[in-house]
């Protein structure tokens, strides 16, 4: 006989619906592993249609080893928003992260084929379908980095989950590392220094920096001085040591690293959803569609 409180048991084991669970717990007379197996069965086909939704939520987060030495920064997406503040979601990103560090998998296929820190005898792949189908949304893990560093890793998550970064800081200390940081998730670099820039990324701005000077009348040969010129603010932009410093705008980061002897070696700055076409839809026409 199916009681309620063997319902209750198995809602929560597994976080699956009241019916659901009462109706597989029919189906297998009452036999808790069995049930739990069903369920599984089940939330794995319900979470492979969900596969094609388009996931482009969720929350980038970071973890750094006890000893500050090694450091990930991953981002999970989902759905929704509501799934980025749901505890079970931020747990399992939290997770990702320290599996991350802690296993140094080379890249998200091998990482979902890793045995989970998190659950015992499951891969992260598995835990994440067993996510999917508990909380009922696509999601999927979609990039990380990993930092191994000779003096410290830093990391700092802006807007709840919204951006995160991570820094390897060859020398210098905790407070300048959490500043440099914080100027990554507010001045969006892409590289540390000008030598980092791929060489045709700067021809092609000089090209395009020649064609607006040439377009406003000037001559070929003053164009050229005043393209060198151009191109400075173009690696004022894009470099984190040539920026200005977001704390004091009168000083340089290159100066502030240099009065705090520190040396940035590398950074990651993820930014949630960045990059995923998000497909827009009229709710109106989809809450009828679902009603349909």
């Amino acid at each position: 006989m199916v009681t309620a409180s063997l319902v209750k048991e198995l809602r929560e084991k597994t976080g699956a619906g009241m019916m659901d669970c009462k109706k597989v717990l029919t189906e297998t007379d009452g036999d808790m592993e069995k049930a739990i197996e069903l369920l599984r069965e089940r939330g794995i086909a319900k979470a492979a249609k969900k596969s094609g939704r388009i996931a482009a939520e969720g929350l980038v987060e970071a973890y750094i080893s006890e000893d500050g030495k090694l450091g990930a920064v991953v981002e999970v997406n989902s759905e929704t928003d509501f799934v980025g503040k749901n505890e079970e979601f931020k747990t399992f990103v939290i997770n990702v992260a320290k599996q991350i560090v802690e296993k140094n998998p080379k890249d998200v296929e091998e990482l979902l084929e890793q045995k989970s820190i998190e659950v015992t005898g499951k891969t992260v792949k598995e835990v994440l379908v067993d996510k999917i189908a508990t909380i009922g949304e696509n999601m999927n893990i979609r990039r990380f980095a990993r930092f191994e560093s000779e003096g410290l890793v830093e990391k700092y998550i802006h807007g709840d989950g919204k951006i995160a970064v991570l820094v390897n800081m060859k020398k210098g200390n905790r407070e300048v590392a959490k500043d440099i940081c914080m100027q990554i998730a507010a001045a969006r670099p892409e590289y540390v220094k000008k030598e980092d820039v791929p060489e045709e990324r700067v021809a092609k701005e000089m090209e395009i920096l020649k064609a607006q000077t040439m377009n406003e009348g000037k001559p070929e040969a003053i164009a050229e001085k005043i393209v060198q010129g151009r191109i400075g603010k173009f690696y004022e932009e894009i470099c984190l040591v040539d920026q200005a410093f977001v704390k004091d705008p009168n000083k340089k980061v290159n100066q502030l690293l240099s009065e705090k002897d520190a040396e940035v070696i590398e950074f990651a700055r993820f930014e949630k959803g960045e990059g995923i076409e998000k497909k827009e839809e009229n709710f109106a026409e989809e809450v009828m569609n679902q009603l349909k």
